[in-house]
């Protein structure tokens, strides 16, 4: 087994997904990147190889099959030879009251903000427990705090801290770590925007990169479960 420690980030070509892989393979971590598109994956790949060349692999994976999260965490072990740490991060959402709230887009948030990282940690389990490695969720302050227009994406999020606080709990005597980050606002492509300047108050993705980085260095008797983070300075 190589002695280079490697990550694999859901929905990691472009965003928060994206800032954490630039973060970490600045640090010496290999990294594999999916998206559901394989040209995005491989144009953000050789992106990030620019940093450091073969750090970065593209995957084309959809968190919503099971056999799909599988076959990326089966690319990572045949490329690299070990998986040491798992950001769930594909994320969507939807924002309307419940009286316009579709079917489809409540199945879309649910299928992959919550079923996703089921199919995440399933798929990653024993490669996870081969090397004592830690799971990251991505979460968001959506996942403890409700509002109006957001039900089925505060349905997602709660679903997810819980479910991450849990499998915590499920697999840490098995020497795993989880965590879950949840956010506020982050300067992302997230439901179609933009980042511009306009958004320089906002969390940004290499923060977030940070954090994920701050987490893996913690020492091994100490685990930060949940970490909660916003904008020093709102708008």
């Amino acid at each position: 087994m190589s002695e280079i420690k490697t990550a694999l980030i859901t929905g990691g070509s472009k965003g928060i997904g994206y800032g954490v892989a630039e973060v970490l393979i600045k640090e010496g971590i290999k990294v594999a990147i999916t998206s559901r598109s394989k040209a995005a994956a491989d144009e953000a790949a050789a992106e990030l190889n620019k940093i450091k060349e073969g750090y970065a692999l593209g995957i084309e994976s959809d968190v919503r099959n099971f056999d799909s999260q599988q076959s990326a965490v089966d690319a990572v072990i045949n490329t690299w030879g070990r998986l040491d740490y798992f950001i769930a991060n594909a994320g969507v959402g939807h924002f309307a009251p419940i009286q316009t709230l579709s079917s489809e887009q409540w199945h879309e948030m649910i299928d992959i903000n919550l079923t996703g990282v089921f199919y995440s940690i399933k798929a990653s389990l024993e490669a996870l427990k081969a090397t004592k490695g830690y799971f990251i969720s991505i979460a968001s302050l959506a996942g403890t705090n409700f509002f109006a227009s957001a039900s089925g994406y505060n349905a997602s999020k709660f679903g997810l801290v819980g479910f991450t606080q849990a499998i915590m709990l499920d697999l840490r005597n098995e020497g795993i770590k989880v965590s879950t980050i949840m956010p506020g606002s982050v300067a992302t492509h997230f439901n179609n925007h933009e980042p511009s300047e306009k958004d320089a108050w906002k969390i940004q993705p290499e923060d977030i990169g940070q954090i994920v980085s701050d987490l893996i260095k913690m020492p091994a008797r100490t685990l930060p479960s949940k970490v909660e983070v916003r904008p020093t300075m709102p708008k």
